[in-house]
């Protein structure tokens, strides 16, 4: 077997070179990927995010653009970030199989799917103009018996049910008519996707998150094809317009390895890059 000149990284990549006494040296390239990778990290810019332009990042690093072009060669490589010409850095995708959702945007999950090369696909559908019953009649300010669009569906992540959706619209919400309708959740659109197609002026949503235990014996755990009891997450909520009104409500379970949830929490006045001392290569 015959022996490599150099040693590898993680990534693949050349290791940095050997100081006098064994020390590894490290090179200004070395500290700007280490910076940037940690910024990265954060999770201030989120998967598919374009990035600041390499004259703001070069600057803020203290490093030529030559030196950041590098750096940023490397994460491309490992595909950390993404580069398109005339067009920019982007945050690259992430690793697993699983939506990534921080609750600090409202974010449609066929958008989150996209970005995070997820593949999201409908496997069960139903469409029915349904009474709305006692709760969301007192929600949507409608009596009880008045019937709205209900699209409840199954989806599966990376071709394994990963999803169980039920969504309610407003009643006074226009929407396509029911085989347009169907057509679009059958590619892979949300009920979100089609409100702001239709217009309506969704500002915000509001959630409850909960743990639910799920047994392949009820509904849901049939639809998700369950052999076992589940942990699951639950996830219901309202999405609104700026004036509070709302305009569909939506009870969402995960199973787990379709759905992992975050909040960043930022310090104000936080610089979004740390400033690079040059490195010592003496």
């Amino acid at each position: 077997m015959s022996k490599s000149s150099g040693r590898q990284t993680l990534h693949g990549r050349p290791s940095r070179p050997l100081a006098q006494g064994g020390a590894e040296r490290t090179s200004l390239v070395d500290v700007a990927e280490d910076a940037l990778r940690r910024w990265l990290a954060t999770g201030r810019h989120r998967v598919g995010e374009r990035l600041p332009p390499e004259q703001e990042l070069s600057g803020r690093l203290g490093i030529s653009r030559g030196t950041l072009r590098t750096a940023l060669g490397r994460l491309e490589r490992s595909g950390e970030i993404v580069r398109r010409q005339g067009s920019g850095t982007y945050v690259g995708r992430a690793a697993g199989g699983r939506l990534d959702e921080g609750l600090e945007k409202l974010v449609s999950y066929s958008e989150l799917a996209r970005r995070r090369g997820v593949g999201l696909e409908l496997a069960e559908l139903e469409l029915e103009e349904l009474p709305l019953g006692p709760e969301l009649g007192k929600l949507f300010g409608f009596a009880a018996e008045t019937p709205a669009t209900t699209v409840t569906r199954v989806l599966l992540v990376d071709g394994q049910p990963g999803a169980h959706m039920h969504d309610v619209v407003r009643p006074d919400i226009e929407l396509p008519g029911p085989a347009a309708l169907r057509r679009t959740l059958e590619r892979g659109k949300m009920v979100l996707d089609v409100l702001l197609e239709q217009g309506v002026p969704v500002a915000y949503n509001k959630l409850n998150i909960a743990a639910r235990v799920l047994t392949g014996t009820e509904p849901v755990g049939k639809a998700l094809e369950l052999a076992e009891t589940t942990a699951a997450l639950e996830i219901e909520h309202s999405t609104c317009t700026a004036d509070d009104t709302p305009v569909e409500h939506s009870t969402d379970i995960f199973l787990p390895r379709s759905l992992e949830l975050h909040v960043v929490r930022w310090l104000e006045d936080v610089p979004p890059v740390p400033a690079i001392v040059r490195a010592d290569r003496s």
